[in-house]
């Protein structure tokens, strides 16, 4: 508004400025005003004349032609302004375009009110300072010229005019600036004689609103004379923009049960027209609402902010009694301020009723039944129960609570999220000895807390009967595993122990029988009537069905129910060792040059089946050597090794040494073993080790072995 007045002010001074400096032309073609005022009556009466624009074409006013900004009103043809109905609010500014074959100009109304008016003319000739205006005539005077945007053709047009009061031989217009010799180029031009501006193409207003051209007067050579002086051209606006809602989607949400009169959303749309204008002046109404029920009007938009209201009662505003918690509002944004001529522009609001905790969840029944089999775990039964609220929300989404008959903890339940059922689970298998009949007791809630005016009430709890089927339990080992120490090699027979196995089902006094069910070495055997497990073979810990020294077994105990039930039993044995292996001896084989410098032919090693102290240290022993010379020795390493050594070298031969390893048990075990000594001949890097000499054994020592063989 203050760009207006400063420009109607302009306009103003600038026909005073004509006035004072141009009385020598004899006609300016246009309006003899081209500001008026009116001040801001109750309402423009229709018909009624408000007051006179005289315009002159100076060339008899033929074909005039008058358009008003505002629809509601007309300029007659001997320049009356009248209201074409009664007119309460017209906005603050009218603007009022005159047209003929030979002139065209535009005029402006301002409305204002009474305090507003006063003084007007007075601020204008005030000469105070830097605001005064000095009363001297100008070579040239540039009015401001106002454009409608959106004229028709033919173009050029043109629409105003440059005056210039003092006449030189010769002199030009040039016309510059934006929209002349900048871009955009070429749309106004000036008559270099009579410096008439003319307008090549239709304006936009949206697109440029104002122009600052400059005016000056050369000589024929092009030097300036006069000059520059500014040319404002103005661009009017006309309504050839639809309102438009450019923020879309809208949604928006209200609680069910809202009062009346609660804001719900806002719809804002936009106009590029003028904003000061009639032509942005938006008014907002609802068209449609879907679907129509309870009520066909459940909102209201408010006209001018485009704010959604509720209407309806908060009774009405029931979510769980509407067809759908949706609605879909078509609103229109119509530029006029509403009125019939104004341009218009739709946008869909959705508004969704949002659910509120106003309905407890209730159970379908007050008590409901399940069997359940002893020994079993699950689900054993699902709880129904109904609530009216959104099922997408927390208000419906139930959360149960067992609060009685579960002091052991045998029972657990969840919700089930697509159904929202309670399922009840047994998670600790029941006994139908102990227990035959379970009564729980449960409480359903919501996620969400319920509204202050709702409280959960008798429907929210229920009782489950749970009832426990007796089955035929398998007997039972005690303990389980049974564990048992004995020797290995205890004679067979042996008892190693009497399992004990009892049968659940108390009351049903069933007899119990036995058998084996895994015996990998096949040395056992169980009687089936009292348990007593006894030994049917050696037992022997060095056996590879015995790891870390324990023999395992599996038994069974099978009542006599229908169908038999069976229970398992493990038995570990562990095995204490004796002295029953024989040390034994490595390696029985070794080879010697004939002419070897080292004599020590190989080193000998003992190792033991048994366990200590019934293995090392072992000691080691040559027989008698037969004849005057002895030829080899062994000498003694460590507890587990010892070595040979000759004591001369031998001719090519195999001979066999015979040795003798005993271990430490008590008592102790003796293993008499020859080690194959040959003595091989060794040339170029080569062994050759063909026995084709005799054998050198001498008798003795066959007979000294046979002698220890017997010994064992």
């Amino acid at each position: 508004m203050q760009h207006k007045t400063q420009l109607t002010l302009s306009f103003l001074l600038s026909q005073v400025l004509l006035l004072a400096c141009a009385e020598d032309l004899e006609c300016t073609p246009g309006f003899q005003q081209k500001v008026f005022y009116i001040e801001q009556p109750f309402e423009f009466t229709e018909d009624q004349p408000i007051l006179n624009l005289v315009f002159d074409d100076c060339k008899g006013n033929n074909r005039l032609n008058f358009e008003v900004s505002n629809p509601d009103f007309k300029v007659e043809h001997d320049g009356s302004l009248v209201a074409l109905k009664n007119v309460s609010e017209a906005g603050r500014a009218l603007f009022v375009h005159a047209r003929s074959e030979h002139a065209e100009d535009m005029a402006e109304i301002l409305i204002v009110g009474a305090n507003e008016k006063h003084g007007a003319l007075k601020e204008i000739f005030k000469i105070e300072g830097n605001l005064g205006i000095p009363r001297q005539k100008r070579a040239i005077l540039a009015t401001p010229i106002l454009i409608p945007e959106n004229q028709r053709s033919p173009f050029p047009r043109s629409v105003g005019k440059v005056i210039r009061s003092e006449g030189t031989e010769g002199a030009k217009f040039r016309l510059s600036g934006k929209g002349v010799d900048q871009d955009p180029k070429g749309i106004f031009r000036i008559n270099e004689i009579s410096g008439d501006v003319s307008v090549t193409r239709s304006l936009d207003r949206e697109a440029i609103a104002n122009y600052e051209l400059e005016v000056e007067v050369t000589d024929l050579s092009g030097k300036v004379i006069d000059g520059p002086v500014r040319l404002d051209i103005s661009v009017i606006d006309q309504n050839d923009n639809r309102p438009m809602f450019k923020e879309g989607p809208y949604v928006g949400h209200v609680m069910e049960g809202s009062p009346t009169g609660t804001t719900v959303m806002r719809m804002t749309a936009f106009d590029a027209d003028d904003a000061s204008t009639d032509n942005a002046l938006l008014r907002y109404n609802i068209l449609k609402q879907t679907p129509t029920k309870p009520s066909p009007n459940m909102f209201y938009i408010d006209p001018e902010k485009g704010d959604i209201v509720t209407v309806v009662s908060p009774v009405l505003l029931d979510r769980e009694t509407m067809e759908t918690p949706k609605y879909e509002l078509v609103i229109e944004a119509k530029d006029m301020g509403g009125h019939d001529v104004g341009l218009t522009g739709t946008a869909t609001a959705t508004i969704v009723i949002d659910d509120k905790n106003d309905h407890p969840p209730e159970f379908t029944k007050k008590e409901f039944q399940a069997t359940v089999k002893e020994g079993v775990t699950g689900v054993i039964v699902n709880l129904t129960v109904g609530d009216r609220d959104d099922p997408a929300t927390g208000a419906w989404r139930a959360v149960y609570t067992i609060i009685n008959g579960n002091p052991g903890q045998s029972f657990e339940i969840h919700t089930n999220p697509q159904t929202n059922e309670g399922m009840l689970s047994v998670v600790k298998p029941l006994d139908y000895e102990i227990s035959a009949f379970h009564t729980l007791l449960i409480k359903v809630e919501n996620e969400d807390p319920l509204i202050p005016d709702i409280a959960y009430g008798p429907s929210s709890t229920a009782t489950v009967q749970i009832t426990v089927e007796d089955v035929n339990e398998g007997p039972v080992f005690h303990p389980n595993p049974m564990t048992v120490t004995k020797q290995e090699n205890i004679p067979i027979g042996s008892v190693v122990l009497t399992v004990n196995a009892t049968d659940p089902d108390t009351l049903q006094h069933q007899t119990i029988r036995y058998s084996v069910y895994k015996d990998p070495a096949s040395w056992l055997e169980i009687n089936p009537t009292n348990g007593t497990v006894a030994t049917t073979a050696i037992l022997d810990r060095e056996s590879p069905h015995v790891q870390n020294n324990i023999y395992t077994a599996l038994f069974l105990a099978i009542d006599s129910g229908n169908p038999p039930a069976t229970g398992t039993g493990t038995l570990h044995i562990t095995l204490e060792d004796v002295n029953d292996n024989i040390p034994s001896l490595y390696p029985t084989l070794a080879k010697v040059c004939d002419d070897a410098k080292d004599l020590r032919v190989v080193v000998l090693g003992a190792s033991d089946k048994d366990l200590h102290p019934n293995t090392d240290p072992f000691k080691f022993e040559l027989s008698k050597q037969s004849g005057p010379e002895k030829l080899w020795r062994i000498n003694k390493l460590n507890n587990t090794h010892a070595q040979v050594v000759l004591l001369q070298n031998l001719k090519k031969a195999n001979y066999n040494i015979p040795i003798s390893v005993t271990d430490s048990g008590k008592p102790p075990l003796t293993n008499n073993t020859e080690l194959k000594l040959q003595v091989c001949s060794c040339k170029k890097s080569r062994m050759d080790c063909s026995a084709s000499d005799a054998l050198h054994i001498s008798m003795t020592l066959i007979l000294l072995s046979l002698f220890s063989l017997f010994c064992l």
